[in-house]
C-alpha cells in the first residue's frame, strides 16, 4: 500500500496582481491513456508533454509490471515498447495505484480480457471509491472478480477472460472511465463491442484508439449521447503522442487571474476538446475576460492559448448536462462563484460525491469555514456570491488535490488568508503547482 507523506499545511493570502505566461502540466487523462495504449501497441511509442504526477507515474509502473518497457528519456518525454493487444503478462505483485481512480479503472478494463490474474489496490482514499461500475461490464465480457472488499471496493483481484465476449453496454452514468474500461477490454474480444452513453463523456480514448490504428466509430445517440463501436482484435501500431496542457489544471490559475484585481495571465497549449471546456463556457457566461489565441490541433485534439484578465463576475445557472464536460472543475467554479455578484446554481452534481473525496461535501465545508453563503438542494450546489469571499478559514482537503488547489486560489483574493490542512496530494496531478503559481506572483506560504 502507498501512504501519504507527513501532512504539509499551506496558506494563501491576497497580494499584488498575477502576471505572466504559464504552461501547466500535460493533460492527466491523455497521459494515462498514452502509457496504456503505448503498452498495448506493437513497437515503440514516444510521448512528449506527459504529466509526471504521482497518478500517471503509477500507471507507468503498472504497465511495466504487466510486461511493457517504459522509460523516461527527458522532462515530460517517455518511451514505451508495447506487448500488443492481449499480451500483458502476469504481474509479480499487487498493482498499487495510489490515489488514481483513472489509472486503476482503465487498467481493470485492459487486463479483464487477458488470461492473467491481477490484484488492484490503492491508498485509503481510492479504497473508498466505487469499482463495481467497472466490474459489472467486464464480468459480462467473461472476467471474474476473484476477491474484493465489501461493496465492490479495493483491493480487488480480477481473473481475466480466456475467451472474452463482445457486448453492447449502456453506461449507468456519464463516465469516460467506465466507457474506456469497456473499450480497452473490447480490444481483445472478437467481433464488435458497442458502448452507449446517454450523456457524452470525454472522448480521449476514442481519439487515441483511432490514432493507434483501431477500427472505432462514433455516432450520435439521442439528444446528448453517443454510441461508440469498436472492432476487436486489432493490431495497434506504435504512434507518437503529444500531450496538450491539462484544462483541469489550467482551471486554477485561470480562476485566480479572474478574481485577483489587476491580473493578466496567458496560459499556453491548453486542450480545447469541447467535452472538456465546460468551465470556460461557464466562466464566460459569468462575464470572464478569457481570450482565445493561436487555436491549433495535434493527435486529434485541439489546443489554444488563453489570455485571462481580472473580471467582474456575476452569478449564473449551470445546467446539469454540462457536468460531464467540467466534472473536475466544480470546486474551483465554486470559488469563482464566491467572488461573483449574485447567485450561482450548479445543477446535477451527483458524481461529485464519489470522487477522491465526497467533493460536494468537501466544497460545502470549505465555503462554510470561509464565510461564503451557500445551500445544497439535492445534487445542486447554490453559492450566493457577494463580490469577495471573507476567507479566514482552514480547509480540510480530505486527501483531494482539487479541493486543496481550489481553496488556495480563494485565499489569493479573499479578505483574510485561506489555509489548507495538507498540500501533499497536489502532487498527484500538478506537482509544480506551488512554484508555478509563485512565478505569477501568488503569495503561498
Amino acid at each position: 500500500m502507498s501512504h501519504a507523506a507527513v501532512p504539509s499545511p499551506l496558506a494563501a493570502r491576497a497580494g499584488g496582481p498575477l502576471k505572466g505566461r504559464l504552461r501547466v502540466p500535460g493533460d492527466k487523462s491523455i497521459s494515462h491513456r498514452a502509457l496504456i495504449f503505448g503498452a498495448l501497441a506493437v513497437g515503440e511509442t514516444r510521448i512528449s508533454g506527459l504529466l509526471e504526477g504521482e497518478d500517471v507515474l503509477n500507471t507507468g509502473k503498472a504497465m511495466q509490471a504487466l510486461g511493457a518497457a517504459v522509460e523516461r528519456t527527458g522532462e515530460g518525454r517517455w518511451r514505451v515498447n508495447g506487448v500488443g493487444v492481449g499480451g500483458f503478462r502476469q504481474p509479480r505483485g499487487v498493482l498499487d495505484f495510489g490515489n488514481s481512480a483513472t489509472g486503476c479503472r482503465l487498467i481493470m478494463g485492459a487486463v479483464a480480457a487477458c488470461p492473467i490474474t491481477t490484484t488492484f489496490d490503492g491508498d485509503a482514499s481510492l479504497r473508498k471509491r466505487p469499482m463495481q461500475r467497472i466490474l459489472d461490464p467486464v464480468m459480462q465480457m467473461g472476467a471474474r472478480a476473484a476477491k474484493m472488499a465489501e461493496g465492490g471496493r479495493l483491493p480487488i483481484t480480477i481473473e481475466g477472460a480466456r475467451d472474452p465476449i463482445p457486448i453492447v453496454y449502456k453506461t449507468p452514468v456519464p463516465s469516460a472511465q467506465i466507457k474506456s474500461a469497456v473499450l480497452l477490454a473490447a480490444l481483445a474480444a472478437p467481433g464488435q463491442t458497442t458502448v452507449i452513453e446517454s450523456e457524452a463523456s470525454r472522448d480521449h480514448t476514442e481519439k487515441l484508439l483511432a490514432h493507434f490504428g483501431a477500427d472505432v466509430t462514433v455516432t450520435p445517440e439521442g439528444r446528448h449521447g453517443r454510441k461508440i463501436s469498436l472492432k476487436g482484435e486489432p493490431e495497434l501500431n506504435a504512434a507518437p503522442v503529444v500531450v496538450p496542457a491539462d484544462p483541469s489544471s489550467a482551471a486554477f490559475p485561470m480562476v485566480a487571474a479572474l478574481i485577483v484585481p489587476g491580473s493578466d495571465v496567458v496560459l499556453t497549449d491548453i486542450m480545447t476538446n469541447p467535452l472538456r471546456t465546460g468551465l470556460i463556457t461557464t466562466l464566460r457566461e459569468m462575464g470572464a475576460s478569457i481570450e482565445t489565441l493561436n487555436l491549433r490541433s495535434d493527435v486529434g485534439e485541439e489546443m489554444a492559448d488563453f489570455r485571462v484578465r481580472a473580471s467582474s463576475l456575476k452569478g449564473v445557472d449551470v445546467p446539469p448536462e454540462r457536468a460531464p464536460s467540467m466534472i473536475d472543475e466544480y470546486p474551483i467554479l465554486a470559488v469563482a462563484a464566491s467572488f461573483a455578484e449574485g447567485t450561482t446554481r450548479m445543477r446535477g452534481l451527483k458524481e461529485l460525491r464519489v470522487k477522491e473525496s465526497d467533493r460536494l461535501a468537501a466544497v460545502a465545508a470549505g465555503l462554510k469555514v470561509n464565510g461564503v453563503a451557500f445551500e445544497i438542494e439535492g445534487d445542486d450546489l447554490i453559492v450566493h456570491g457577494k463580490g469577495r469571499a471573507p476567507g479566514g478559514g482552514t480547509v480540510a482537503t480530505l486527501m483531494d488535490h482539487r479541493i486543496a488547489m481550489a481553496f488556495l486560489m480563494m485565499g489569493l483574493a479573499s479578505t483574510k488568508p485561506v489555509g489548507i490542512d495538507d498540500s501533499t496530494f497536489i502532487a498527484t496531478s500538478f506537482p509544480s503547482f506551488v512554484p508555478m503559481m509563485r512565478s505569477l506572483g501568488a503569495e503561498l506560504a
